[in-house]
Order: structure tokens, then C-alpha cells, then sequence
């Protein structure tokens, strides 16, 4: 038997108990980093074509399904990268670099930047609701030193919100267009930040986006306490919230496909289709307010 083995500085052919063939990486760093990221990618590597080639090997790399055949628990023959030249401290600096890399594309991202507006608007309406119950306070009591400071605060928190608001109306209008046009940027923003960015949105299954932000009402049902949440904040949409309450569930899951729908043109291809899916919702609320 013929067993592959990959390792950070090459690639290795062995019985189970000697080594038989090998291709070493380059001993640059940015070659052997490249490597690393494609192997963590999922591919196959030239290297490892060319070990392999016409040659019958077994692997325990699922990611090399295609070129050999897959087992679990092969031998290992253990190989050190001292014997061929390699140092772990390349491979502890090259870490660090792909580390650093995976850190600035994560705070690059513009949904990340969306989920921290919402947030930012979330804390920024707390506050602006415990500055309005503070001055009702003090009005109902009589307590006018001071009230016009509360005020002034007041307005500037509020002002903030607005400016936050509209940033994220534009961010959203940029990066989930769909999203923003079949709800509106807000909603759709808030869908994004429940379900931790863009891209867990788009690959949520419908069911769960419907029930987004009604976790503890699901939480309670799972307890045996209520019942099951028909709809999350999807209800905030005015067809959800002007339906009858019969037909509510209907709508939230029929709606719910739609957002499923227009979060992964967002995430995953770039088409504009909110139009197309803007009319099935209207057709479809419109057929099951005809039927009762």
C-alpha cells in the first residue's frame, strides 16, 4: 500500500514504515504560505498531482477525494522538517502572517461595519429612552434645574441616531441591495446582525430567518411554555404587521423565503432580483387575503 502524506513543507509517499518518494515546497515564505492557504482552501496542490501520478495511493485527506483513495486511521510516518532543511519557527511566522491577514480582511468587511451601526443605534435609542423618562421625572416633580442639559443631550443622541441611520441606509443600498429594497435598509440591516453577517444570513434556511429575534419566545416554547413564535422582527415589515393575525404565519414564512432568497444574491452573486420578489410577496399576500 501506498500512503500520501502532507505536510507544510512537502508532500511524502510512504509504505507505513519508510519513506519511498517526496516533493518539497520552495523555501520561500510566501510560497509555502501560499500553499498552506490553498490546502486550508480545500485544493489540491501540483505537488501533490505530481507525487501521485499514475500511481494508486491512499489518503486520510478528505480534500484529496478526487486524485486518491480516502481511509481513516492510514499509518503515519513521522516526518520532521529539520531532515529536509525546514524550521518550525518558518511555520510559526507564517502562521502569524495568515492570522494577521484573516484579521484585517474580517475587520474589512463592510456587513461587520453594518452589524456595528446597529449596535451603535441600539445602545444610542437606550440612552435616548432613559434621558426621556429622566426628564418626564423631574417635569412631573417639578424639577427644572438641570432639565435643559438633559434636553440638549437629548437632541445630540438623537441627532446621532439619524446620522447613524442614514450611513447605514447608504452602506446597506451598497452591500445588500436586495436585502434593503425588498425590506428596507433598517430591517434588512437588523436581519444581518441578528444572524452574525451577510453570508450566515444568505445560508440560514428559511425557517430560521422567519423566527430571527423571537429566541426567547422559542426558548419558552422548547420549555413547554406558549407557543410556537410565528414570526421574529420580520413582523416589523408592514405586510407581516397589517395582515390579519391568521394569516400572519403565512406570510412570515412565504416572506421569509423571499429574504432567504435576496440575502444570497447579496452575499453570493451581485443580481439585482428585489424587483422579481417584491412582486411574488404583493401577489402572494394579495391570494391569501382573496381566499378569507
Amino acid at each position: 500500500m501506498l500512503y500520501l502524506q502532507t505536510r507544510w513543507f512537502g508532500v511524502f509517499l510512504h509504505d507505513g514504515e519508510k519513506l519511498l518518494d517526496y516533493v518539497l515546497f520552495p523555501r520561500d515564505r510566501e510560497s509555502l504560505k501560499e500553499r498552506i492557504e490553498k490546502i486550508w482552501r480545500g485544493e489540491i496542490l501540483e505537488e501533490e498531482k505530481r507525487l501521485i501520478k499514475n500511481k494508486k495511493v491512499i489518503s486520510s485527506d478528505r480534500r484529496l477525494t478526487s486524485i486518491s483513495e480516502y481511509a481513516d486511521n492510514i499509518p503515519f510516518l513521522k516526518i520532521q522538517p529539520e531532515d529536509f532543511g525546514f524550521d518550525y519557527n518558518d511555520l510559526r511566522k507564517i502562521l502569524l502572517d495568515i492570522a494577521g491577514k484573516k484579521v484585517d480582511e474580517e475587520l474589512g468587511r463592510e456587513d461587520l461595519q453594518i452589524i456595528q451601526m446597529v449596535k451603535n443605534i441600539d445602545e444610542l435609542v437606550k440612552i435616548s429612552n432613559i434621558l426621556s423618562e429622566r426628564i418626564r421625572e423631574w417635569k412631573n416633580l417639578s424639577i427644572h434645574h438641570g432639565i435643559e442639559i438633559v434636553e440638549k443631550l437629548k437632541r445630540e443622541v438623537d441627532k446621532s441616531i439619524e446620522e447613524i441611520k442614514s450611513k447605514l441606509e447608504e452602506k446597506m443600498e451598497s452591500v445588500a441591495p436586495n436585502l434593503s429594497n425588498l425590506l428596507s435598509p433598517i430591517l434588512g440591516a437588523e436581519l444581518i446582525s441578528l444572524a452574525g453577517g451577510l453570508e450566515r444570513l444568505a445560508k440560514l434556511p428559511a425557517s430560521s430567518i422567519q423566527i430571527l429575534g423571537a429566541e426567547k419566545a422559542l426558548f419558552r416554547y422548547k420549555h413547554g411554555k406558549g407557543t410556537p413564535p410565528k414570526h421574529g422582527i420580520i413582523f416589523r415589515h408592514h405586510i407581516v404587521r397589517s395582515a390579519k393575525s391568521k394569516h400572519r404565519g403565512k406570510i412570515s414564512r412565504f416572506l421569509a423565503s423571499k429574504i432567504s432568497m435576496a440575502a444570497k444574491a447579496d452575499a453570493f452573486t451581485g443580481n439585482i432580483v428585489y424587483d422579481k420578489l417584491k412582486r411574488e410577496v404583493e401577489e402572494f399576500v394579495s391570494k391569501v387575503n382573496r381566499e378569507n
